[in-house]
Order: structure tokens, then C-alpha cells, then sequence
């Protein structure tokens, strides 16, 4: 990615202080998170897990998507599901298929939205938007239609349409799946030069690399918390030791 960009300040405000007391949260009679208490205040951020450990379930409750059913979550001292208002600055997020997340037919509607649900006017969306685009180098994907975008390149619109609303931190609920290597490097390369917290939840190590702060959870628990020197060793050993056994055949699980 080229760094001769436009002057425009793209950059949010800080990163994020995320704070978890004994969260909790069951559906359906099913505990999905069990007692998760942890703090971070690491500019990046990586949560690992199996399928089903409720790494999701953390990243909506995080981005104030649903509440927890005991316990809490706060961002910066928030807990945005009860301040849908303070979500909206504080917290943006990457679903990871993008047509749970694009709602407009071209890709200047769907940046400007959040603007507008930010309370910029017409015309000050329509520049921020303008700006965002030039930013990314994707002026010319203005007019055209989301339908006819690959994944990746949609992975890219609900990027822009994020980093033009300045969130204090991404959330990131494995935006990588289903997308081939080059675009994915693509696209890593861009949140790179984010300059605000990221927290990336990821069931694939290598996504993680480089990052300051790792949480690990297994079945709704936390097994190891540290830094990704530490913690992603012991992950991807344990992980290794799960496909030599034949613990897929177990129904109970």
C-alpha cells in the first residue's frame, strides 16, 4: 500500500482501556461465557479459540451488540449496550461476512450512513466520505454498486465505512475467513496503519503475530492471558495435540 495518501486525518482519537469483571452470558439455557474477568489496555489485541468458544459472543458484547446476562464489559470506562450513543465513537466492527454488514446499494452510501448516524450533515458526509476514499485510493468505487464486489473488496467498503467514523478501537470477528491470501494481506496491511486499538478475534495463530495482548478461551472460559509470546506458543501446541486425538467423534462435546 502506498503512503503518498491525501492530507486527511484519518487517525482516531486514542486506543482502548476493555475491562471484564466475572462476564457472563447464556442463551437458550447454553452458558456461552463463563466468568471472564481480564483487563487490557494493549493497542492490539488478539482472542484465539476453537470454533464455539464464544469468541463472537465477547466481540458483540465488547461492541455492545447484546448484554451480558451477569458481570460486565466496558470500553473506556462504558458499557455500550447500555450507551448506544458512546458505541457509535468509541467502538467499530467488522463482521466476518460482509453482507451481514452492508445495507446500502453503492459503496458512498454505505460510508456515509455511519456519518450521518454520527450526526454529520449531508454535505459533511458526503466530503468525509469523498476524503475516506481518496484515503484507501478507491475514489472511483464511489458510484459503484456493493453487488458487484468480490468478498474481499467488501471486506475493504465496511473497512472504509468504519475508519471514516474514527472509532476509538476496532473489533475485527475474523474478517479474514473466505477471502484468498493476497487480499487478505491486503487488507492487513491497512489495518496495520490504523492508528487506533484493534481487537482482532481469530481462530487461525498467524492472524495474531505481532500483536500485544492474547486471550484465549476455551468452551466459554479463559484458559491463558499474555503476550503473544506467550501465549500463542502454548494455543497452537494444544491445538496440534487436539488434531493428533479423535475428539471430533465425540458427540458430547
Amino acid at each position: 500500500m502506498k503512503m503518498d495518501r491525501p492530507h486527511v486525518n484519518m487517525n482516531p482519537v486514542t486506543g482502548s482501556d476493555i475491562a471484564l469483571d466475572n462476564l457472563c452470558y447464556s442463551a437458550d439455557g447454553k452458558d456461552i461465557l463463563k466468568s471472564i474477568s481480564w483487563q487490557s489496555d494493549a493497542a492490539r489485541v488478539g482472542v484465539v479459540g476453537r470454533n464455539g468458544s464464544g469468541k463472537s459472543t465477547l466481540a458483540r458484547i465488547l461492541a455492545g451488540l447484546i448484554e451480558a446476562s451477569s458481570g460486565s464489559a466496558l470500553i473506556n470506562g462504558h458499557d455500550l449496550a447500555k450507551d448506544r450513543k458512546v458505541a457509535l465513537t468509541e467502538v467499530g466492527i467488522l463482521f466476518q461476512n460482509p453482507d451481514h454488514q452492508i445495507i446500502f446499494p453503492t459503496v458512498q452510501e454505505e460510508i456515509s450512513f455511519g456519518l450521518r448516524q454520527l450526526g454529520q450533515s449531508r454535505n459533511e458526509a458526503e466530503q468525509t466520505t469523498q476524503a475516506t476514499l481518496a484515503y484507501f485510493g478507491k475514489s472511483h468505487w464511489a458510484e459503484v454498486s456493493v453487488s458487484v464486489l468480490s468478498q474481499g473488496q467488501k471486506h475493504l467498503v465496511c473497512l472504509m465505512a468504519v475508519c471514516a467514523m474514527k472509532p476509538r478501537m476496532i473489533i475485527l470477528d475474523e474478517p479474514f475467513s473466505g477471502i484468498d491470501i493476497p487480499t487478505k494481506m491486503q487488507l492487513k496491511r491497512y489495518l496495520s496503519h490504523y492508528e487506533g486499538g484493534l481487537l482482532h478475534i481469530a481462530h487461525d495463530p498467524d492472524d495474531l503475530s505481532g500483536y500485544d495482548q492474547i486471550i484465549w478461551l476455551e468452551k466459554g472460559s479463559v484458559v491463558q492471558t499474555g503476550k503473544a509470546c506467550d501465549v500463542l506458543p502454548d494455543y497452537i501446541s494444544e491445538m496440534n495435540a487436539l488434531g493428533g486425538s479423535d475428539d471430533i467423534s465425540d458427540l458430547a462435546r
